[in-house]
Protein backbone atom coordinates (compact mmCIF):
# COMPACT_ATOMS: atom_id res chain seq x y z
CA UNK A 1 0.00 0.00 0.00
CA UNK A 2 0.98 3.45 -0.98
CA UNK A 3 -1.20 5.67 0.76
CA UNK A 4 -0.47 6.05 4.60
CA UNK A 5 -2.96 7.87 6.55
CA UNK A 6 -0.40 9.23 9.01
CA UNK A 7 1.27 10.94 5.91
CA UNK A 8 0.36 13.68 3.89
CA UNK A 9 0.32 12.47 0.61
CA UNK A 10 1.98 15.00 -2.30
CA UNK A 11 1.51 14.07 -5.76
CA UNK A 12 4.22 16.70 -6.99
CA UNK A 13 6.48 17.42 -10.21
CA UNK A 14 5.77 19.43 -13.45
CA UNK A 15 2.78 19.42 -15.94
CA UNK A 16 5.07 17.78 -18.89
CA UNK A 17 8.33 15.63 -18.75
CA UNK A 18 9.98 18.26 -20.41
CA UNK A 19 13.41 17.36 -20.00
CA UNK A 20 15.98 16.47 -17.72
CA UNK A 21 16.73 19.21 -15.92
CA UNK A 22 13.27 20.51 -15.22
CA UNK A 23 12.73 17.08 -13.81
CA UNK A 24 15.69 16.98 -11.97
CA UNK A 25 15.40 20.68 -10.07
CA UNK A 26 11.85 19.56 -9.30
CA UNK A 27 12.57 16.45 -7.28
CA UNK A 28 15.64 18.38 -6.30
CA UNK A 29 12.79 20.31 -3.91
CA UNK A 30 10.59 17.34 -3.42
CA UNK A 31 13.70 15.72 -1.85
CA UNK A 32 14.48 18.67 -0.02
CA UNK A 33 10.66 18.91 1.28
CA UNK A 34 10.97 15.04 2.25
CA UNK A 35 14.30 15.29 4.31
CA UNK A 36 12.57 18.12 6.29
CA UNK A 37 9.16 16.49 6.51
CA UNK A 38 8.89 13.52 7.78
CA UNK A 39 4.85 13.25 7.77
CA UNK A 40 4.75 13.38 4.19
CA UNK A 41 4.41 10.99 1.50
CA UNK A 42 5.61 11.94 -2.05
CA UNK A 43 4.98 10.74 -5.62
CA UNK A 44 6.88 12.10 -8.05
CA UNK A 45 4.45 12.91 -11.40
CA UNK A 46 4.83 14.07 -14.75
CA UNK A 47 3.12 13.77 -18.23
CA UNK A 48 4.44 11.87 -21.07
CA UNK A 49 1.88 12.91 -23.16
CA UNK A 50 -0.85 15.75 -22.94
CA UNK A 51 -2.83 13.99 -25.09
CA UNK A 52 -5.75 16.47 -24.70
CA UNK A 53 -4.56 20.06 -25.46
CA UNK A 54 -7.08 22.37 -27.00
CA UNK A 55 -4.78 22.99 -30.01
CA UNK A 56 -3.61 20.78 -32.65
CA UNK A 57 -0.59 22.50 -32.60
CA UNK A 58 0.58 22.85 -28.79
CA UNK A 59 3.14 20.59 -27.85
CA UNK A 60 2.52 17.74 -26.09
CA UNK A 61 5.59 16.20 -24.54
CA UNK A 62 8.49 14.04 -24.55
CA UNK A 63 6.21 10.78 -25.73
CA UNK A 64 5.87 7.71 -24.03
CA UNK A 65 10.05 6.14 -24.46
CA UNK A 66 11.59 9.42 -23.39
CA UNK A 67 9.17 10.18 -20.43
CA UNK A 68 9.31 6.79 -18.65
CA UNK A 69 13.27 6.97 -19.24
CA UNK A 70 12.80 10.45 -17.27
CA UNK A 71 10.35 8.89 -14.62
CA UNK A 72 12.70 5.36 -14.58
CA UNK A 73 15.85 8.26 -13.62
CA UNK A 74 13.36 10.24 -11.15
CA UNK A 75 13.10 6.51 -9.28
CA UNK A 76 17.05 5.59 -9.50
CA UNK A 77 18.39 9.00 -8.44
CA UNK A 78 16.00 10.43 -5.68
CA UNK A 79 13.99 7.06 -4.82
CA UNK A 80 10.34 8.68 -5.32
CA UNK A 81 7.79 6.22 -6.14
CA UNK A 82 6.29 8.18 -9.98
CA UNK A 83 2.76 8.55 -11.47
CA UNK A 84 1.93 9.53 -15.02
CA UNK A 85 -1.03 9.92 -17.34
CA UNK A 86 -2.21 7.15 -19.18
CA UNK A 87 -4.34 7.28 -22.18
CA UNK A 88 -4.72 4.24 -23.85
CA UNK A 89 -5.45 0.79 -22.18
CA UNK A 90 -2.63 -0.80 -24.93
CA UNK A 91 0.04 1.96 -22.76
CA UNK A 92 -0.94 0.36 -19.10
CA UNK A 93 1.53 -2.89 -19.04
CA UNK A 94 4.24 -0.62 -20.21
CA UNK A 95 3.93 2.37 -18.29
CA UNK A 96 3.44 0.12 -15.31
CA UNK A 97 6.86 -1.57 -15.66
CA UNK A 98 8.23 2.03 -14.63
CA UNK A 99 5.41 3.65 -12.91
CA UNK A 100 4.52 2.89 -9.09
CA UNK A 101 1.06 4.83 -9.75
CA UNK A 102 -0.93 5.08 -13.12
CA UNK A 103 -2.97 8.31 -13.42
CA UNK A 104 -6.41 7.97 -15.51
CA UNK A 105 -7.17 11.61 -16.66
CA UNK A 106 -10.48 13.92 -15.67
CA UNK A 107 -12.18 13.39 -19.68
CA UNK A 108 -11.27 9.01 -19.90
CA UNK A 109 -12.31 8.46 -16.28
CA UNK A 110 -15.16 6.68 -17.76
CA UNK A 111 -13.63 4.49 -20.14
CA UNK A 112 -13.96 0.95 -18.85
CA UNK A 113 -11.33 -0.47 -21.07
CA UNK A 114 -8.76 1.79 -19.58
CA UNK A 115 -9.85 1.38 -16.07
CA UNK A 116 -9.46 -2.34 -16.30
CA UNK A 117 -6.04 -2.48 -18.02
CA UNK A 118 -5.05 0.14 -15.28
CA UNK A 119 -6.34 -1.87 -12.50
CA UNK A 120 -4.52 -5.36 -13.98
CA UNK A 121 -1.31 -4.44 -13.56
CA UNK A 122 -1.19 -4.27 -10.12
CA UNK A 123 -0.37 -0.96 -9.95
CA UNK A 124 -2.46 2.12 -7.92
CA UNK A 125 -4.79 3.88 -9.92
CA UNK A 126 -5.24 7.37 -9.09
CA UNK A 127 -8.55 8.19 -11.19
CA UNK A 128 -9.36 11.83 -11.70
CA UNK A 129 -13.18 12.69 -11.26
CA UNK A 130 -14.22 14.16 -14.21
CA UNK A 131 -15.28 17.78 -14.76
CA UNK A 132 -18.78 16.50 -15.90
CA UNK A 133 -19.15 13.80 -12.88
CA UNK A 134 -20.73 14.64 -9.51
CA UNK A 135 -18.96 13.14 -6.19
CA UNK A 136 -21.35 10.53 -6.05
CA UNK A 137 -21.06 9.55 -9.57
CA UNK A 138 -17.45 8.59 -8.66
CA UNK A 139 -18.86 5.16 -7.13
CA UNK A 140 -19.02 3.98 -10.73
CA UNK A 141 -15.82 4.77 -11.36
CA UNK A 142 -14.67 3.24 -8.19
CA UNK A 143 -16.50 -0.36 -8.42
CA UNK A 144 -15.32 -0.66 -12.13
CA UNK A 145 -11.77 -0.28 -10.89
CA UNK A 146 -12.86 -2.89 -7.81
CA UNK A 147 -14.20 -5.35 -9.91
CA UNK A 148 -11.06 -5.39 -12.11
CA UNK A 149 -9.13 -6.23 -9.19
CA UNK A 150 -7.18 -2.76 -8.64
CA UNK A 151 -4.66 -3.19 -5.47
CA UNK A 152 -5.28 0.62 -4.57
CA UNK A 153 -7.28 3.27 -5.85
CA UNK A 154 -7.04 6.99 -5.21
CA UNK A 155 -9.65 9.55 -6.19
CA UNK A 156 -8.74 13.17 -7.06
CA UNK A 157 -11.16 15.87 -7.31
CA UNK A 158 -10.21 18.68 -9.72
CA UNK A 159 -12.65 21.06 -9.75
CA UNK A 160 -16.58 20.77 -12.28
CA UNK A 161 -17.33 23.20 -15.29
CA UNK A 162 -19.16 25.70 -13.73
CA UNK A 163 -20.65 27.66 -17.12
CA UNK A 164 -18.33 28.23 -19.46
CA UNK A 165 -13.97 28.29 -18.83
CA UNK A 166 -14.16 27.89 -15.42
CA UNK A 167 -14.35 25.81 -12.72
CA UNK A 168 -15.23 25.51 -9.22
CA UNK A 169 -14.42 23.09 -6.27
CA UNK A 170 -17.30 21.81 -3.89
CA UNK A 171 -15.40 21.13 -0.60
CA UNK A 172 -18.24 18.47 0.10
CA UNK A 173 -16.55 16.17 -2.23
CA UNK A 174 -13.79 15.36 -0.20
CA UNK A 175 -16.24 13.47 2.43
CA UNK A 176 -18.25 11.96 -0.38
CA UNK A 177 -15.71 9.98 -1.95
CA UNK A 178 -14.41 9.08 0.94
CA UNK A 179 -17.25 7.63 1.90
CA UNK A 180 -16.39 4.80 -1.17
CA UNK A 181 -13.54 3.81 0.96
CA UNK A 182 -10.94 4.88 -0.98
CA UNK A 183 -8.59 8.05 -0.51
CA UNK A 184 -9.87 11.57 -1.83
CA UNK A 185 -7.16 13.79 -3.07
CA UNK A 186 -7.15 17.48 -3.94
CA UNK A 187 -5.67 18.89 -7.71
CA UNK A 188 -5.39 22.33 -6.67
CA UNK A 189 -3.60 23.20 -9.65
CA UNK A 190 -5.87 22.26 -12.22
CA UNK A 191 -8.58 23.44 -10.16
CA UNK A 192 -8.04 26.86 -10.71
CA UNK A 193 -7.54 26.29 -14.65
CA UNK A 194 -10.03 28.46 -16.90
CA UNK A 195 -10.14 25.82 -19.82
CA UNK A 196 -9.61 26.88 -23.50
CA UNK A 197 -9.57 30.49 -22.17
CA UNK A 198 -6.51 31.66 -23.49
CA UNK A 199 -7.14 31.76 -27.07
CA UNK A 200 -6.05 28.11 -28.23
CA UNK A 201 -4.65 26.79 -24.53
CA UNK A 202 -6.28 26.95 -21.16
CA UNK A 203 -5.55 29.90 -18.73
CA UNK A 204 -5.06 29.64 -15.01
CA UNK A 205 -5.47 31.49 -11.64
CA UNK A 206 -2.48 30.17 -9.78
CA UNK A 207 -3.06 32.98 -7.21
CA UNK A 208 -6.08 30.78 -5.57
CA UNK A 209 -3.95 28.10 -5.28
CA UNK A 210 -3.13 28.17 -1.97
CA UNK A 211 -6.34 29.07 -0.75
CA UNK A 212 -8.01 26.50 -1.97
CA UNK A 213 -5.31 23.83 -1.10
CA UNK A 214 -5.75 24.24 2.59
CA UNK A 215 -9.13 24.55 2.72
CA UNK A 216 -9.15 21.11 0.98
CA UNK A 217 -7.22 19.55 3.61
CA UNK A 218 -9.59 21.49 6.31
CA UNK A 219 -12.42 20.04 4.72
CA UNK A 220 -11.06 16.56 4.72
CA UNK A 221 -8.61 15.95 1.59
CA UNK A 222 -6.22 13.14 2.41
CA UNK A 223 -3.54 14.87 -0.43
CA UNK A 224 -2.80 17.45 -2.34
CA UNK A 225 -1.81 17.07 -6.19
CA UNK A 226 0.29 20.25 -7.43
CA UNK A 227 2.52 21.03 -10.35
CA UNK A 228 5.38 22.98 -9.93
CA UNK A 229 8.10 24.17 -12.81
CA UNK A 230 10.83 26.49 -12.29
CA UNK A 231 9.89 28.96 -14.89
CA UNK A 232 6.03 28.94 -15.11
CA UNK A 233 5.88 31.70 -17.71
CA UNK A 234 7.59 29.21 -20.25
CA UNK A 235 6.36 25.43 -19.25
CA UNK A 236 5.46 23.63 -21.84
CA UNK A 237 1.65 23.10 -20.64
CA UNK A 238 -0.49 24.92 -17.87
CA UNK A 239 2.20 27.42 -17.11
CA UNK A 240 -0.57 29.92 -15.94
CA UNK A 241 -1.66 26.70 -13.20
CA UNK A 242 1.76 25.98 -12.29
CA UNK A 243 3.56 27.04 -9.07
CA UNK A 244 7.01 28.74 -9.15
CA UNK A 245 9.08 25.87 -7.59
CA UNK A 246 10.91 29.15 -5.65
CA UNK A 247 7.50 29.29 -3.96
CA UNK A 248 6.59 25.55 -3.64
CA UNK A 249 8.12 24.64 -0.53
CA UNK A 250 6.68 27.39 1.51
CA UNK A 251 3.18 26.57 -0.17
CA UNK A 252 3.52 23.18 1.16
CA UNK A 253 5.05 23.76 4.84
CA UNK A 254 1.75 26.41 5.34
CA UNK A 255 -0.56 23.35 3.65
CA UNK A 256 1.24 20.97 6.71
CA UNK A 257 -0.10 23.03 9.15
CA UNK A 258 -3.40 22.83 8.23
CA UNK A 259 -3.33 19.34 7.77
CA UNK A 260 -1.43 19.18 11.07
CA UNK A 261 -3.91 20.95 12.77
CA UNK A 262 -7.47 19.26 11.45
CA UNK A 263 -6.25 15.77 12.66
Amino acid sequence: MYFDSDKLLLIAGPCSLENAEICRAAAEVLAGLREKHAELNIVFKGSFDKANRTSLESKRGPGIEQGLELLAMIKQDFAFPVVTDIHLPEQCEQVGAVCDVLQIPAFLCRQTDLLVAAAKTGCVVNVKKGQFLSPHEMQFVVNKLEGAGAAEIWQTERGTAFGYQNLVVDMRSFSMMKALGHPAVFDATHSVQLPGAAGGKSGGQREYVPALARAALAAGADGLFMETHPDPANALSDGPSQIPLSEFPALIESCLHIWQATR
